[in-house]
């Protein structure tokens, strides 16, 4: 009862949205590719609730050698290929901006573990105006 009890909690907390200085980031997972993957990927909605524009400028894990933002472009010859934004993504005020499969997320490179199904992760943010926040974001393989 009391291992259920933890999960259910736990499960709240991950799945609870995350404030910071009129930044509200909701709906975060993780995955990766397979056990063995050196890389993976995170996603999420920003919202910016604030009467200022703001920009995710970088972010950061223990857990990877290097951690970049990164979107998928078409390139000349029709091919999509994914690439690092360093100007980040902005984040007009009274807006949201998602971070999703196949357009912009945070990217995982040289993990130093697996990210495994259930896991959570602490990722941190910096935002240029909001600066930096700690969220916790849980690893879904399924999604």
């Amino acid at each position: 009862m009391r291992l259920l009890s933890s999960l259910v909690a736990a499960t709240l907390f991950v799945a609870c949205p995350v404030f910071a200085d009129g930044i509200q980031i909701k709906d975060a997972y993780a995955r990766s590719s397979g056990h063995m993957a050196k890389s993976g990927a995170a996603f999420m909605v920003i919202e910016n609730q604030g009467s200022t524009d703001d920009r995710l400028i970088a972010a950061s894990a223990d857990f990877a050698k290097k951690v970049e933002l990164h979107t998928h472009r078409e390139s000349t010859d029709g091919v999509m290929q994914m690439v690092e934004v360093p100007e980040g993504f902005a984040v007009a005020a009274g807006q949201s901006h998602a971070l999703a499969r196949g357009g912009d997320h945070v990217m995982f490179m040289g993990l130093t573990r697996s990210l495994n199904q259930g896991d959570v992760l602490t990722v941190t943010l910096t935002f240029e105006k909001a600066g930096e926040m700690a969220i916790e974001v849980p690893v879904d393989l399924n999604r």
